[in-house]
């Protein structure tokens, strides 16, 4: 009986390490979405604020425009 137990704590840890392992994993995968999400958040408010300084400057050099003509 003591082989049969020792091979049977065996391969409850085996299972144990293989869960672990498999749920670092998981884990790990879960980091890399969330980082590659946040840095899409980033690039897009970058984005935006260059499409909101663009409109910005437009419109400055329209209201300059204006005023040198008047």
């Amino acid at each position: 009986m003591g082989f049969v137990d020792n091979a049977k704590d065996a391969l409850d840890a085996t299972g144990q390490k293989i869960g672990r392992a498999a749920e670092d994993a998981k884990e790990r995968v879960s980091d890399k979405v969330d980082e590659v999400k946040a840095d899409a958040e980033v690039k897009k408010a970058e984005g935006d604020v260059k499409r909101a300084e663009a409109e910005r400057d437009a419109t400055k050099a329209k209201n300059d425009y204006k005023e040198d003509l008047r």
